[in-house]
């Protein structure tokens, strides 16, 4: 009984603990959403990846924050386009089919980086700054994905703000949400432990020209 009651105990202050790691990542990566009063332009606007179909369409997720970019670009608030994503296999690529989109919509090749080794949200936010050596940084994703991405940035040391992506209602919404607590978890465990990328590799600054980073 007594070997039952210390490990209920023990259960309980871990679940206590990844509550309080959710908990932190998500309210105060919340309170770095760009204002107006926030310093313009930005270095860059970082793409978060999400999925491309097997025809090369972008998911409604994925279009939406690549437009989001295209309008924060075209608005003159950032000066480059990163986008960050999956393109571990040559028969999958999610960079170069939102490089393609962008460029579709008359932004000039040469401010548009991309970032093949991107494969989560850590790694993207963290590439960001060690290979393309961004120092300022509005990250578009949606509403449920921003906090954790700001939280890691702000604590890498980038000076970052976040825009929503959310320009309509998403498919499986509350799954994605559920995943996302998870991995608010995992991103501060990776921050506290000093957890690398699975890639780094040459840098590629942001002051040259894109076209380098493409494939």
């Amino acid at each position: 009984m007594k070997k039952i009651l210390i490990f209920s105990a023990l259960l309980g202050l871990a679940l206590v603990f990844v509550l309080w790691m959710d908990y932190t990542v998500h309210i105060n990566g919340s309170s770095f959403f760009c204002k107006e009063q926030d310093s313009f332009p930005k270095q860059a606007v970082l793409v978060l990846g999400a999925r491309v179909w097997n025809n090369g369409d972008l998911s409604d997720i994925f279009k939406d924050r690549v437009k989001t970019a295209i309008g924060l670009y075209k608005q003159g608030k950032v000066k480059k386009i990163l986008v960050s994503g999956d393109h571990g296999q040559s028969e999958y690529d999610e960079v170069s089919a939102a490089k393609d989109f962008i460029l579709q919509q008359g932004v000039p090749g040469y401010d548009v980086f991309l970032d093949h080794a991107g494969f989560d949200t850590y790694d993207s936010v963290y590439r960001a700054k060690a290979v393309f050596q961004a120092e300022s940084l509005i990250i578009v994703t949606q509403n449920f994905h921003l906090p954790r991405a700001l939280y890691i940035a702000k604590d890498l040391g980038i000076e970052a703000c976040g825009v929503s992506a959310d320009l309509q209602e998403y498919v499986d919404i509350a799954r994605l949400e559920f995943r996302e607590r998870l991995a608010r978890v995992k991103a501060f465990l990776d921050l506290s432990l000093g957890v690398e990328p699975k890639y780094l590799g040459e840098a590629i600054p942001l002051t040259g020209d894109g076209r380098e980073s493409w494939d």
